[in-house]
């Protein structure tokens, strides 16, 4: 059967969180017919995390993995599982079980009527600093990109390939996807999540190690907005001319 859907997982020092992680999606994908496959890609882990995936590979006949040879960020990390797999479906999620795979099949239910479907995180389970700064970069950012998504930093997301049409890597692409699938003609939902306690590990984002990357970044996403340009539909066929 030829593969259907991906559900692309992103890790960096996640060993506690592994074996829980591949049990709720297989449990949440049980009843799934059509053909899935768990990909996780461990972005140069030094905790063990690589050793406990590789436990699994082989038992488990939905896992997958990559492993970076050197860290390289979630946004490698997630295109790297999305760029060596082949899937027409793709779901991502955080490693660190804060989002549940349970809410992945009603995502992928709602891509019967959409092209990419994302969440928002209700009752965060985070700092109130870390909440506050969440509600001033959603301002900020819809000021200055015209999109207003409440929570482009949730990674429960699911979304058909060829909404990515268009989008190209850069370090925090992860961040943006939703505003640049959107800005392809793409039609996007977003819908509430539950979000989840942290149980094993530390978290690898704070507000102050994000905060002047998220500047530059909205700096260069607002510049490619501005200079974005439609799909060209052209009328006439292809005529192609010989050359001799």
């Amino acid at each position: 059967m030829e593969l259907q859907i991906v559900i692309v997982v992103p890790v960096y020092n996640e060993a506690g969180n592994i074996e829980p992680l591949i049990r709720e999606v297989n449990k949440a994908f049980a009843g799934e017919c059509r053909a899935w496959q768990l990909v996780l890609v461990d972005d140069a882990s030094t905790d063990g995390t690589w050793e406990v995936i590789d436990r699994h590979l082989g038992l488990d006949l939905h896992l997958a993995a990559f492993r970076h040879s050197r860290n390289r960020g979630q946004s490698a990390a997630v295109w790297t599982g999305i760029t060596r797999t082949a899937a027409p479906l793709i779901c991502t999620l955080d490693g660190d079980l804060q989002n549940d795979p349970a809410d992945l099949p009603h995502f992928l239910k709602l891509l019967e009527e959409v092209d990419f479907v994302c969440g928002r995180r209700t009752q965060r389970q985070d700092s109130k600093l870390r909440r506050l700064s969440s509600w001033m970069a959603r301002k900020v950012r819809t000021w200055s990109l015209g999109w207003d998504f409440a929570d482009t930093g949730c990674a429960l997301r699911a979304f058909k390939r060829t909404s990515l049409a268009g989008v190209f890597l850069f370090n925090g692409v992860h961040r943006f996807l939703p505003i640049l699938v959107a800005g392809n003609g793409s039609k996007v939902r977003e819908i509430p999540v539950s979000h989840r306690p942290r149980t094993s590990g530390v978290s690898k984002y704070g507000v102050w190690n994000r905060l002047g990357r998220g500047l530059f970044d909205l700096i260069g996403m607002a510049w490619y907005q501005k200079r974005r340009m439609d799909r060209i539909d052209i009328e006439t066929p292809l005529k192609v001319q010989n050359i001799s």
